[in-house]
């Protein structure tokens, strides 16, 4: 009865009217190339999700036009690119004797955070519910045959490795290989299925079995269990708990996470913040067991005390989806840090290695989130680590000029924790490893006559232009400003990058961009830059792969609907969500790997983050209208601020901002400008 302990717990805080669980659109980004997300039962940071497999599909497996279902599947990495990962271990409810003979049409469906189910033509209703790594799946039936045809080889769309499985009475066991997100590389999953109901097994030899009910049954109920270390553990998560308990567990455990972050303002914007900051809190995965075991990406068994993880996007979400973590959930945060510092303890790859814990997709970056996450107050054990963070830095690649920028990055915060460790000449031989991105600069993006500037993937980009990634330098803005020609070359140049649209908001290489004139004479610019893009109407010509055509997309980027976002554009694992809740909120990482947030003027009269043990941090806007885009003026606790930006200590210290809105721009923190510098 733990979960229902749970359920009882939180259930004071919230009522349904104001829980904030209860305003998240699951659907949002489901259909289309337009997000890539998926409706299904989750819970947060867990490895099993249950969810729909449609024809056609999309790169989570479903597609929300979609009404031919070819069963349910129990995980998947929403929101990547190469199709996603996941898609294991699929089970289709069917009629008659054969089940490719039962077709499964979509009636109707509804799902929230936690819950999931459809109904069909031909009368077999399912419904799904999990909390952590355990699920429950319910099934009506109507008169006649019927049972479960199970595909122990299913994926989204990667390769299968193999399975091996035991059927021992109601229970179906084993694990399951699968390749990680473009087939780099392979993960494993031990699991545990347990049916309520009496079943005769057929199996087919070839991955693929049928359990079939009693033809009196009309209705069956199917637990599954999650586990990265073996079956036992998977089998220990399953208890006997009733649908409608763990179904409330679950709304709880989503109002926890959720409920971190309080809003008031417009309804539908409400509804539309909630449902994107649902979507920053699927990964990483629990991988860990409670007693501390679990695998490492090496395949080796290890113990830790902390809640460990793994299911890694972190090239997209290091510049939002992580730091959003870091200030939400600060307690489930000090158990990520430590597992991104454990992937250079086990043979860290950029990708995946042979040895996956969970399905996960790519790792560039990682150093900056451990300086990051050091310098907001996270410890790291850097000594332990330093050798291997020095091998992964020096084989780090310089051949394109993408490439180039954001190897720089990774120098330059190997250089910082050389310093932490007090290992000066290391720091300075880094230091000047970084500093090479000016050569590189004006090498390939100080030139814009050339042709090529304009193309998507050219000399080698990926997926962006030379005109978005020429902006790739968070860690030194003095110094690109310098580049530039100074601060009114620099305004320049930015002014005509988004005055003429060369902006991509459907993929990250330059999301950072339009905060960039906070390290100008011009932060207002800022201010009004990001309103627009989060919440007004924008013009975007590039998409994924795609140069700039005559088709543009003409539209709000961030909508509460199945085809939300730009064409072509993935969420990556809650990246571009946590752009827009940063956006909401008031603030967001001036650079990732420095404890400080440029403000803009919330998307809300209030915001309120709110943590364990009553503290919280209050934002208010005063004077607050969708046509005062600028901050006239900022108070903190009561004392004037004079500046356009905030550390982290201030945030989690607790207390109050006000920010005092206006329709005109304002001069102010021009004079008390933080701008990043690669020598401080």
């Amino acid at each position: 009865m733990k979960y229902l302990f749970l359920a009882l717990f939180f259930l004071p805080f919230f009522s349904s009217a104001q829980s904030p669980s209860g305003q998240v659109n699951v659907f949002l980004g489901s259909s289309g190339d337009h997000g890539q997300m998926t409706p299904a039962a989750s819970y947060p940071f867990s490895m099993l999700s249950i969810g729909p497999q449609t024809y056609p599909k999309l790169h989570a497996g479903y597609e929300n036009k979609a009404k031919l279902f070819l069963g349910f599947t129990h995980n998947r990495f929403e929101g990547v690119g190469c199709q996603g990962s996941g898609g294991n271990i699929l089970i289709k409810p069917y009629l008659g004797e054969n089940p490719s003979a039962s077709v499964l049409i979509k009636t109707s469906e509804a799902a929230a955070p936690g819950s999931y189910e459809v109904a069909f033509t031909n009368k077999i209703k399912a419904a799904f519910t999990v909390v952590e790594k355990q699920g429950l799946e319910h099934y009506d039936f109507p008169a006649g045959a019927k049972g479960f045809y199970f595909d122990l080889s299913h994926t989204l769309a990667n390769q299968f490795v193999s399975e091996q499985h035991e059927v021992k009475g109601q229970t179906l066991s084993g694990f399951v290989e699968a390749k990680t997100t473009c087939n780099v590389g392979t993960y494993k999953i031990y699991y545990y299925i347990s049916i309520d109901k009496p079943v005769k097994w057929a199996d087919s030899a070839n991955h693929k079995l049928t359990a079939t009910l009693n033809a009196a049954d009309s209705n069956a109920e199917i637990r599954v269990s999650f586990s990265s270390v073996d079956v036992a553990h998977a089998k220990s998560a399953l208890d006997e708990i009733a649908f409608a308990q763990m179904k409330t567990a679950s709304t709880n455990g989503w109002d926890d996470v959720l409920g971190r972050i309080s809003v008031k303002g417009d309804p539908e914007r409400e509804k539309l913040f909630y449902s994107l900051l649902y979507r920053t809190m699927q990964s990483p995965y629990v991988i860990s067991e409670k007693d501390g075991s679990y695998r490492a990406t090496n395949g080796s068994l290890k113990h830790s005390k902390e809640t460990m993880y793994n299911g890694w996007a972190i090239w997209d979400n290091y510049r939002t989806q992580l730091p959003l973590l870091a200030l939400a959930v600060p307690e489930k945060y000090k158990g990520i840090t430590t597992s991104i510092a454990n992937l250079y303890a086990s043979g860290k790859k950029d990708y995946a290695t042979q040895h996956e814990p969970s399905n996960t997709v790519r790792t560039e970056h990682a150093i900056v989130v451990l300086l990051d996450a050091y310098r907001k107050g996270y410890k790291v054990d850097f000594s332990g680590i330093c050798d291997s963070l020095l091998k992964d830095v020096d084989r780090l690649d310089y051949s394109h000029p993408d490439k180039a920028l954001e190897s720089s990055y990774d120098a330059w915060a190997l250089s910082q924790i050389l310093k932490v460790l007090k290992k000066d000449d290391l720091s300075a031989k880094y230091l000047g490893k970084a500093a090479e991105y000016k050569t590189y600069w004006k090498k390939d993006f100080e030139d814009l006559t050339k042709r090529d500037v304009d193309q998507v993937s050219a000399r080698g980009l990926y997926q962006g232009t030379i005109l978005q990634y020429r902006w790739f330098a968070p860690f030194d803005l003095k110094g690109l400003i310098e580049l530039m020609g100074g601060d009114a070359a620099y305004i320049k140049q930015l002014d005509h990058f988004f005055d003429n649209d060369q902006y991509n908001h459907a993929n990250e290489p330059d999301i950072q961009a339009p905060y960039m004139y906070n390290a100008s004479t011009k932060p207002f610019k800022s201010q009004a830059l990001v309103h627009k893009l989060a919440v007004d109407t924008v013009v975007q010509y590039y998409f994924n792969d795609n140069s700039r055509g005559i088709d543009p997309f003409v539209d709000r980027i961030y909508k509460n609907q199945p085809d939300a976002y730009i064409r072509t554009m993935d969420d990556d694992a809650g990246a571009n969500s946590a752009w827009f809740v940063f956006a909401a909120c008031g603030f967001s990482p001036a650079c990732v790997g420095s404890p400080v947030y440029y403000l803009n003027v919330p998307l809300f009269p209030q915001v309120a983050f709110q943590w364990p043990k009553g503290k919280s941090f209050k934002i208010s806007t005063e004077n607050y209208s969708d046509q005062h885009p600028y901050i006239a003026k900022v108070m903190l606790n009561g004392k004037i601020l004079d500046r356009t930006w905030i550390t982290h200590e201030e945030i989690m210290r607790g207390g109050e901002l006000v920010i005092t809105a206006s329709d005109a721009p304002a001069e102010l923190g021009v004079q008390n400008r933080w701008i990043s510098d690669i020598n401080k």
